[in-house]
């Protein structure tokens, strides 16, 4: 099993914000990087596209450790 290296960790925690927003907009209507860094600004622009690359990355890090 390979360990885990700094993109893996970014890309973890970045999941991890995107799973929890996604459930605070789920759950209560409440978009908490909107709310932050405002609704579509470049900044929460930038969040949701790393998120989304992060998933990404997360894809190919699982095919990667069940080698």
């Amino acid at each position: 099993m390979s360990k885990i290296n700094a993109w893996d960790w970014v890309a973890i925690v970045l999941v991890i914000i995107g799973g929890l927003n996604w459930g605070l907009i789920g759950l209560f209507n409440f978009d908490l990087v909107a709310a932050i860094f405002g609704q579509m600004s470049f900044l929460s622009k930038l969040i949701y596209d790393l998120v989304g690359l992060s998933a990404l990355y997360m894809i190919y890090a699982v095919t990667k450790m069940n080698k």
